[in-house]
């Protein structure tokens, strides 16, 4: 079937709950995608009938450079298969794990364009809601690309009680105190809040958090900000973005704020 839609299969390049991520030459692309195969048999109703659509529209209508690109999706009686941008040097989580963590200068760019891509998605009206390092992939020119908006979903700022959530489907390690204590919450400062967490998480080599234990967890993030290591390798002005944006969200810094920052720019 997807080689009669120009795709040639080369290899498996990752294992997903619901499925598989396979490694596909293109002949119209003229270069590699990645497709993802999800397995109907697998894969829960409520995934198959609300979240894998809603991620299918989503990424539709998205196109940035920083944004994994999707190219088309293919569904057969047992599969939906997802082909999208090939990202060849793998996930940030699996980098920080090889170089234990990231330079101040390279986090920077990261964290730069994690947040033009951010920010590109709350204009068009969606939210992310799982941002974390394994979700961050990196293109054979080391660009970073946000992947993998299974959870996403749109919002409209001018109703009030459809702009706050209510639900979560992220990681522990990554979500706000609001989430964490169960309140309604503004998405777009959840996905600022792990924004902060993937900083840290770059610069540190670490999370803020331990998430192995959720009640020590809710207790650690009631104590607001996080202690923040002094290091030699992270500058002052690093630090106090981290500090600003890992805080309660009355007063989390929002995106406008964020690029007005000195260390951001």
């Amino acid at each position: 079937l997807l080689q009669a839609h120009g795709y040639e299969i080369t290899t498996t390049i990752g294992q997903g709950a619901y499925g598989i991520v396979k490694l596909a030459f293109s002949a119209r692309h003229k270069h590699n995608v990645a497709i993802k195969v999800i397995s109907k048999t697998k894969a829960p109703p409520d995934y198959l009938l609300k979240f894998l659509p809603r991620e299918i529209s989503v990424i539709k209508i998205l196109k940035h450079p920083n944004l994994i690109c999707f190219y088309q999706s293919i569904e057969t009686t047992n599969r939906v298969h997802i082909v999208m941008e090939y990202a060849e040097n793998g996930d940030l989580l699996e980098l920080i794990r090889k170089e234990k963590y990231i330079g101040e200068a390279l986090a920077g760019r990261w964290f730069h364009q994690l947040i033009d891509g951010v920010e590109y998605c709350h204009n068009k009206g969606i939210v992310h809601r799982d941002l974390k390092c394994e979700n961050l992939l990196l293109d054979k020119r080391h660009n970073l690309k946000i992947s993998d908006f299974g959870f996403a979903r749109g919002f409209r700022r001018n109703n009030a009680s459809d702009f706050l959530s209510d639900t979560y489907c992220g990681s522990y390690a990554y979500a706000c105190p609001e989430i964490l204590n169960g309140i309604p919450y503004n998405p777009q400062l959840a996905d600022i809040w792990s924004c902060g967490v993937i900083l840290y998480v770059m610069v540190f080599g670490r999370l803020p958090f331990d998430d192995s234990n959720l009640k020590h967890l809710l207790l650690q993030v009631q104590n607001l900000p996080p202690p923040i290591p002094v290091s030699p390798v992270v500058s002052r002005d690093c630090h106090y973005l981290m500090y600003k944006i890992l805080t309660p969200a009355a007063r989390r810094l929002r995106i406008p704020e964020i690029r007005v920052d000195s260390w951001f720019h």
